[in-house]
């Protein structure tokens, strides 16, 4: 199965179970890979053959800064299944959304979780 991936995309929204969280916002971080065909769109060199990435991107947007979630799971499954529903021909997703600002005591790069979905 062939692959879209959008790397660090970076976006501020207001998750998170403390109240500075939601009030204050911070930066998160997210990959995703959509698996889907990609040999037609290849041979026809048309946007209309594949999934539009910049389509993608602004419902990942709209999402992570128009929406408010206590937990990163949650803005992970909302992501997932929008994309899903929007894009049929998408076989499979796995979104990844870092959270390097999280209210964590200590020394560290992000905290995040990873979400696979598959389109049956």
């Amino acid at each position: 199965m062939d692959k879209i991936i959008m790397k660090n995309l970076g976006f501020y929204g207001y998750h998170g179970v403390l109240p500075e969280e939601t009030k204050l916002g911070q930066k998160f971080f997210i990959d995703v890979e959509l698996y889907t065909d990609l040999k037609t769109a290849g041979l026809s060199d048309d946007v209309a053959d594949t999934v539009n990435y910049a389509d993608v991107y602004d419902i990942i947007k709209n999402i992570t800064e128009n929406m408010k979630f206590k937990l990163i799971e949650a803005l992970g499954e909302n992501i997932a299944s929008s994309i899903l529903q929007g894009f049929p021909q998408v076989k499979e997703i796995v979104i990844t959304i870092k959270k390097p600002e999280a209210p964590v005591r200590g020394i560290y790069d992000h905290f995040g979780v990873e979400i696979r979905r598959r389109n049956d």
